[in-house]
């Protein structure tokens, strides 16, 4: 997969939708932060190339691209409609330094985005963040440029398997992000254009602030079960890309995709982890 680099991010534009919430139901237990601290706007932008990992020769560096803000999987040559994903929430690790830093790391799926070129990107996911010495965990989508709308019915706990579904509509597109362990529930169907020209399955740094946000120290999870215009992705370690800070060295990193070529795992720092079970 080719790429071009990206000179600027994405400038927040409000963007009007009508949703509609499912009903859910009740989560026991506390949340790992009983109310939301102050958190700036996270916006969940396009893929940002990064330059080489250093240190890293091109047989054990396997994957095909780089980034500054994703690692993970994104699958190009078709027009695609629908994506889909699950995963367990990744806990989030204090910072062995600096407990009162604040750090940020989302997990999702999407359609768009992987081209810097486009602007487009529809998406919904999880964040997990470290904030004011505390983890805290919410669910998200989000339609480029606009930033994120957390969803309050749902609440997040680590450990918690998360399914996303988007799906085009005629003419609004439907988000389902769904907690298979509470059983809540929350689906609202928005307007989209996009080029519908990549689908992918991401863990991010976001962007805080119209920066990179310092990306969170998050357990190692898979995602599984995705599919893509509703069929196995047939997942190829050429599809996978490790982000990487701006002096190159990586900072989070992906496995080969499992034996069924619909998920893998992604770990926190360089060293890729073993694919998951099917």
């Amino acid at each position: 997969m080719g790429h071009r680099w990206l000179h600027a991010l994405v400038l927040p534009v409000l963007v009007v939708g009508t949703g509609t919430v499912a009903a859910t139901s009740f989560s026991s237990g506390p949340s790992p932060r009983a109310s939301a601290p102050r958190l700036p706007a996270q916006y969940h932008a396009v893929r940002i190339p990064g330059p080489r990992p250093k240190g890293i020769d091109a047989t054990t560096f396997a994957q095909q691209w780089s980034s500054r803000n994703w690692s993970g999987y994104a699958i190009t040559g078709a027009t695609y409609t629908s994506v889909s994903g699950s995963w367990q929430v990744p806990t989030v690790n204090a910072p062995t330094t600096h407990r009162k830093s604040s750090r940020y790391s989302a997990t999702w799926v999407g359609i768009d985005g992987f081209e810097p070129r486009d602007g487009n990107l529809i998406q919904a996911g999880t964040e997990q963040d470290w904030v004011d010495g505390t983890a805290f965990y919410r669910s998200w989508w989000e339609i480029l440029p606009a930033a994120e709308t957390p969803i309050s019915s749902i609440t997040v706990h680590p450990g918690d398997t998360m399914v996303v579904t988007i799906t085009e509509g005629s003419p609004d597109w439907t988000i389902t992000v769904t907690d298979s362990t509470t059983g809540q529930s929350f689906t609202t169907m928005q307007r989209y254009h996009g080029d519908l020209s990549s689908a992918e399955w991401i863990q991010e740094a976001p962007t805080v602030g119209r920066r990179i946000a310092k990306l969170a120290d998050d357990s190692t999870f898979a995602f599984d079960d995705g599919t893509a215009d509703d069929a196995n992705p047939g997942l190829a370690f050429s599809d996978a890309g490790a982000m990487v800070n701006k002096n190159g060295n990586v900072i989070s990193s992906p496995s080969a995709p499992d034996a069924d070529t619909d998920g893998f795992a992604v770990a926190y720092g360089p060293t890729p982890p073993p694919p998951p079970g099917t």
